[in-house]
């Protein structure tokens, strides 16, 4: 299940999707459920629909451009028809993933130390019998 739909997509990065990059959108939002789910179902509707668009949008870029997803740098020329593009090497291009701003919309991004099961348990005897 998505948080978040193809027109809040199309509200931040294209205007009109055709229907390839629809369908793209549409599974990069759900499979961008399942790792906040994954990282904290208890989210607000709100940051969930956000950090959804963010990830997805990191994935598939400006699809509007003309530039490559994950290029870092570019230059074009004139009438020698020369274009060139550096890919980044973050290893991070096309790929959904959570920054920190997202895990802080999350609500565990700031979130220092650990925490043992163990430590639910009011005494000893508890986590023993």
């Amino acid at each position: 299940m998505a948080y978040a739909t193809i027109e809040d997509i199309e509200g931040r990065i294209v205007p009109d999707l055709d229907a390839t990059q629809e369908t793209i959108c549409t599974n990069l939002l759900d499979d961008a459920a399942v790792i906040i789910d994954a990282f904290n179902a208890f989210a607000s509707a709100e940051a969930k629909k956000v950090v959804s668009c963010n990830m997805v949008i990191r994935a598939v870029g400006d699809l509007d451009n003309g530039i490559p997803v994950g290029a870092t740098q570019g230059s074009m020329s004139g009438l020698g028809y020369s274009q060139s593009f550096t890919i980044g090497s973050s290893g991070s291009v096309g790929q959904l993933y959570l920054t920190k701003i997202d895990k802080q919309l999350l609500g565990k991004g700031n979130a220092i130390g650990s925490h043992s099961p163990l430590e639910d348990f009011g005494s000893t005897e508890e986590a023993v019998g």
